[in-house]
């Protein structure tokens, strides 16, 4: 049984200008999920965000003299001058402090691992390759030559772009090329992993998770079950609205369960629960909740093919400003103008627009 909501919401133009896409052509004839929605906006090879642009991350000349600001407000006005000079989206933080903050991962580990055995990293998401060549470098002037020369350095990079820029930045050190390869593939991909790795191996992941997909569930009142909400295309063809359904997917039931949400309502007496129920027919309120599944999905692949991974994940746990309705919602982030309206800015994320997790 397919529920439609009650008013369809059509998407404006927020744009005027040929690229500003609401990403109808992301969606064909039949109805997606929100995550394979975000996921195609994001990393399609053809229009996705991460696919098509090569500044989508950007790569300081030189490092940033710390000891030349006087404080955060004079190295918010540095940051800002940075931005209003380059057209690039954003500068990730291991780039903004390098070589300190990739330095700063290499020590932990030097400090915890295994050296007896080669030492072997992952990183996911590599962005311009800063953090891979920062722990690279640090390792080949502090570790134990023996460790340097036997390690292996691997970068799972969606993007093919970035894939390129990552062999780059890391091939300024002719050493490094011998220990560094890329791998153009998703990591959330089991069938990309292939065998399962048995040896001990670190995993590192900074600002990834903030850019995987979320699924939206939708609940038409305080009471009634949650729906998978998904994504349709209008007759007119140039439109989108959400589509509900009764929850049928899998990883969509995983996250419900582990995130628990009406583990509250379950507990409460048979006296509230009517009271509940009667108060929810007189006062109806939707309900909107965003699910991880896109986090979930990544970390259980890595948990089962690197069983003895240690994992060190950075990621922002707030951003200012832009919100988006909903339990639990992520955040869009961009240095244009967004108009909101209603419930739908899920639906208009064009191939330029990074969807950003908020912690759960």
């Amino acid at each position: 049984m397919v529920s439609r909501s009650f008013t369809t919401k059509k998407l404006p133009l927020l744009f005027h200008t040929p690229k500003a896409l609401f990403s109808t052509h992301i969606v064909g004839d039949k109805p997606i999920l929100v995550r394979d929605f975000i996921h195609s906006a994001l990393y399609d090879p053809k229009h996705g965000y991460f696919s098509q642009r090569s500044g989508s991350v950007g790569v300081l000349e030189k490092s940033i003299r710390f000891n030349q600001l006087e404080g955060r407000k004079a190295y918010m006005k540095y940051l800002d001058d940075i931005y209003k000079r380059s057209d690039i989206a954003w500068f990730t933080p291991v780039e903004l402090f390098k070589p300190w903050y990739a330095h700063g991962i290499a020590e932990a580990i030097m400090r915890t691992a295994n050296l007896s055995v080669p030492l072997k990293i992952y990183e996911i998401g590599g962005g311009s390759g800063t953090c891979a060549k920062g722990i690279m470098d640090y390792m080949m002037l502090n570790a134990p030559a023996r460790v340097y020369n036997s390690m292996t350095y691997t970068s799972v990079e969606i993007s093919p772009s970035l894939a390129e820029i990552q062999r780059e930045t890391v091939g300024g050190v002719r050493s490094h090329l011998s220990k560094f390869r890329v791998e153009c593939r998703d990591a959330a991909d089991r069938t990309g992993w292939g065998a399962v790795e048995q040896q001990p191996c670190w995993v590192i992941m900074l600002e990834v998770l903030d850019n995987l997909p979320h699924d939206l569930i939708y609940s038409e009142n305080q009471v009634s079950p949650w729906m998978e909400v998904w994504v349709e295309k209008q007759h007119d063809r140039e439109t989108l609205s959400e589509l509900y359904k009764p929850l049928q997917d899998s990883l969509i039931k995983h996250c419900v369960d582990i995130i628990d949400l009406d583990k509250n309502h379950s507990s409460q007496s048979s006296i509230i629960s009517k009271t509940r129920s009667i108060w929810s027919m007189v006062f109806p309120t939707p309900r909107r909740c965003w699910l991880p599944t896109g986090c979930l999905k990544l970390l259980e692949v890595l948990h089962g093919v690197l069983p003895k991974m240690s994992l060190i994940a950075s990621d922002f746990s707030y951003l200012p400003d832009v919100r988006i309705p909903g339990e639990r919602a992520p955040l869009v982030s961009t240095k244009l103008s967004v108009k909101h309206n209603g419930g739908l800015e899920h639906l208009f994320v064009p191939s330029y627009l990074p969807i950003v997790l908020l912690s759960m």
